[in-house]
């Protein structure tokens, strides 16, 4: 079976889709495509949201791309059938209903493109360095995320993304 080529990592103000992160990982040699797309909610803790807009830093398609590579790299290995990953998160004004988040694996079988999936999700809340800015209906803003990610003046935001 030949190494599976896709690996897409980007962040973008424009629309994403699952629709497009499953074209980009389909082939004749995956017996499982699984996608995840994380939308914008109306609420969170309680509270009612209109909108939101993600900012990131300057370092976040570098840890994005390291994100993705790494675990294209853990589940391709010599033991293990290849893996086929794209991911996007979306940057600026988003609208409730709007994706966030999209992401799409592509394995031999359907356990391998589930795991890698979870854990690519996973991975990207973690250490991306993305924060939310949450405009809630009664005119209040709140950050979220902004703490996860204290970048030290000295450290570079994959060095921060690693204390966690």
């Amino acid at each position: 079976m030949p190494d599976f080529d896709v690996m897409f990592a980007e962040l973008s103000e424009a629309p994403i889709s699952v629709d497009q992160a499953i074209a980009a990982v389909e082939g004749n040699e995956a017996g499982a495509v699984v996608s995840f797309s994380g939308v914008v909610r109306n609420h969170d803790g309680g509270k009612a949201v209109d909108r939101l807009s993600y900012t990131a830093h300057p370092t976040a398609r570098q840890v994005l791309a390291e994100v993705v590579a790494e675990l294209i790299a853990e589940h391709s290995g010599e033991a293990q059938q290849p893996v086929r990953v794209w991911a996007a998160h979306r940057l600026g004004m988003l609208d409730v209903g709007d994706p966030a988040l999209v992401c799409a694996v592509s394995a031999a079988h359907r356990g391998q493109a589930f795991a890698v999936c979870s854990e690519l999700v996973d991975r990207i809340k973690a250490r991306v360095p993305i924060w939310k800015e949450q405009f809630l209906d009664n005119g209040a803003v709140e950050w979220v995320g902004a703490e996860d990610f204290a970048v030290q003046p000295h450290e570079s935001a994959t060095e921060a993304a690693n204390k966690l």
